[in-house]
C-alpha cells in the first residue's frame, strides 16, 4: 500500500501546532506496519530544513491562473525521519522565516493562498509524474483540501479520479476562505461543478474537501461529535456527509516520548525511579526559573490563544495566589499580543510563584513536561489534545477541561480508576475547584505517586491509531477497486 500525506506541517521540519506533531509521527508507524508511507511538505526556510542534506529529484512547472510556475522536488531519505520527506519548493513562496505568520508584521502571509494552491498543485503535478501512483492520498487541514476537488474535477489530473482520496481536519475553524473568483486560479475543471467550491458565496478550503474526499476524518471521536453540533458553519455540511465521517484519536511517538531515554532531560527516569527523576527535573526548573521550592508545580504548555483557554489563566493564578492556595506556576508558549502582557505582568506581580516563558521551545517543554506535577489544559476546543498524553508519559497529572479529544482521554478521579482532574464548564471558578482538588491529592502522597505510576504505563502509541488507519485505507482501496 503506498500512501501520500501532503501536509502544511511536519515534525521536526516545520511546525506550528499538533498538526506537525501527528503527521510527523503517523507515517513513521504505518512504515513499521508494513505501510509504504511518504509526506509531501513545502520546503520552508526553517533551521531543521536548512540543516539536512537534500537531494532534488524532479524539476517541473504547473498551472496557476492560466500561465506556468516552476518547482522542484528535494527528498530527505527515511533514514533521517523513519519515512521518506518530499519538500516542494516554488520560488518566493515559501522561502520564508515563518510558516503562516510573516515575523515582522504578526499576520498571515499576504499571499497565503497562492502559496497552498500551488503548493497543492505542484504535489499533484508531481505525484502524475510517478511511474508508480499512489493507492490513496492523505490531506490534512485546509491547507491540502482542495487535493481531492482537484483529483476528482481538474481535466489535468483526471487519472486520479478513481484514487481514493482522505481529509483529517486537525482544527475546523481554519478553513481557508477566499474570494469565490479565485476559483481561476486552479486547474481547469468543468464549471458545471463549480459549487463543489462555494459555500456561502465564497471559497471555502475545508467545505470543498469536506464534499469531495472519500472519507473525513478528525483527530478524535469526540471533536468528531463536537464538530457534528458546532464547526463555524460547516456543521450543516458535516450533518449531511456524516456517512463518510469518523473520528481516530491521535497517538504520539513514544520512541521521542520517552523520559527513560530522552536526550532532552537532564535526569532520566522510569516508572521505579519516577519520585526521584522527577524532583530532579523539577527542582532544575526551579532554580532556572526562580520558583519556590516545596510547593506542586503546575504548568501550561501551548499557544496563548482563546482556543487553548490562555485567557482564562491570568485571572485564575490571581484568585490561586492572592488567596494564598501554597503552588506554583510555569508557563510556556507565544500567542496573543495581549494575553502575553497579561502574563508578563504576572511574572513582576508573583516572582517566585509564576513564571512565563513566552516562546516556543521544544526542549524547555519536554523538560516542563517532566518537573511539573501537574498540566494545566482548560481549553475552549481541544480537537485531540497531545500535550495531556505526553504529560502522563511523563507522570505528570492533567488538569483538564472536558472537551474534544480530552474528555476522551482523561478520567476524573472522584470515578472509579480515574486518573485527572476534569471540569466541565469553561469558567474560572470550576478551573479553581480543579486546582484545589489537585492539591488535595497532592497532599494524599500515596496516591498521588501511585497515579503517577500508573499514568506513565498507558499506552497512547501510535500502533493502535494506526491500525484504524490502516484498517480504513483498505475499505477504501476496496471500494475503488469496485468502481
Amino acid at each position: 500500500m503506498n500512501i501520500y500525506h501532503i501536509s502544511a506541517e511536519c515534525y521536526p521540519a516545520a511546525k506550528a501546532g499538533g498538526l506537525a506533531d501527528v503527521v510527523g509521527s503517523l507515517p513513521k508507524y504505518q512504515r513499521k506496519a508494513g505501510i509504504q508511507s511518504s509526506v509531501i511538505l513545502p520546503h520552508y526556510l526553517t533551521p531543521w530544513i536548512r540543516g539536512q542534506e537534500t537531494e532534488v529529484i524532479y524539476r517541473g512547472n504547473a498551472p496557476i491562473r492560466g500561465a506556468m510556475f516552476d518547482f522542484s522536488v528535494s527528498r530527505i531519505d527515511s533514514s533521517v525521519l523513519g519515512f521518506d520527506l518530499y519538500l516542494i519548493y516554488i520560488d518566493n513562496r515559501f522561502d520564508r522565516p515563518g510558516i503562516y505568520i510573516d515575523p515582522w508584521t504578526g499576520h498571515p502571509y499576504w499571499d497565503e493562498a497562492e502559496r497552498y494552491f500551488m503548493f497543492q498543485i505542484a504535489a499533484l503535478e508531481w505525484l502524475a509524474s510517478l511511474p508508480e501512483k499512489p493507492d490513496l492520498i492523505h490531506c490534512h487541514d485546509h491547507h491540502t483540501a482542495l487535493v481531492p476537488f482537484m483529483m476528482k474535477e481538474a481535466f489535468r489530473f483526471d487519472g486520479f479520479r478513481e484514487t481514493p482520496s482522505v481529509l483529517t481536519i486537525h482544527n475546523g475553524e481554519y478553513q481557508g476562505r477566499y474570494a469565490m473568483d479565485r476559483y481561476v486560479e486552479l486547474p481547469a475543471f468543468n464549471l458545471e461543478h463549480l459549487g463543489l467550491l462555494d459555500w456561502e458565496g465564497q471559497m471555502n478550503s475545508l467545505a470543498t474537501g469536506i464534499k469531495t474526499a472519500w472519507k473525513v476524518t478528525t483527530v478524535s471521536e469526540g471533536y468528531m461529535q463536537e464538530l457534528l453540533g458546532f464547526c463555524h458553519g460547516l456543521e450543516s455540511l458535516l450533518q449531511a456527509e456524516e456517512p463518510k465521517t469518523m473520528g481516530i484519536l491521535n497517538g504520539i511517538d513514544t520512541d521521542t516520548w520517552n523520559s527513560s531515554t530522552d536526550p532532552l532531560l537532564p535526569y532520566h527516569y522510569n516508572r521505579k525511579t519516577f519520585r526521584k527523576g522527577k524532583q530532579q527535573n523539577q527542582q532544575d526548573l526551579r532554580n532556572q526559573f526562580h520558583l519556590a521550592d516545596g510547593p506542586p508545580l503546575i504548568s501550561f504548555i501551548g499557544r496563548l490563544v482563546l482556543e487553548k483557554g490562555a485567557d482564562l489563566i491570568p485571572d485564575l493564578v490571581r484568585d490561586v495566589l492572592d488567596r494564598g492556595l501554597d503552588v506554583v506556576f510555569l508557563m510556556l508558549g507565544t500567542g496573543s499580543p495581549e494575553i502575553e502582557r497579561m502574563f508578563e505582568e504576572l511574572n513582576h506581580a508573583y516572582p517566585g510563584r509564576f513564571f512565563a516563558k513566552l516562546e516556543y521551545n521544544e526542549s524547555l517543554a519536554h523538560q516542563i513536561y517532566a518537573g511539573s506535577d501537574f498540566i494545566l489544559m482548560p481549553s475552549r476546543v481541544e480537537p485531540c489534545g497531545l500535550n495531556q498524553m505526553y504529560a502522563m508519559r511523563y507522570g505528570t497529572i492533567p488538569i483538564v477541561r472536558a472537551t474534544g479529544g480530552l474528555a476522551d482521554t482523561v478520567k476524573d478521579i472522584s470515578l472509579e480508576g480515574g486518573y485527572g482532574l476534569v471540569f466541565d464548564q469553561f469558567s474560572k471558578e470550576e478551573a479553581l475547584r480543579s486546582l484545589e482538588r489537585a492539591l488535595e491529592l497532592f497532599q494524599d502522597k500515596k496516591r498521588f505517586d501511585g497515579i503517577r505510576r500508573e499514568i506513565m504505563a498507558f499506552d497512547f502509541s501510535w500502533e493502535a491509531s494506526a491500525g484504524v488507519y490502516q484498517e480504513m485505507y483498505r475499505s477504501l482501496l476496496k471500494l475503488a477497486g469496485t468502481r
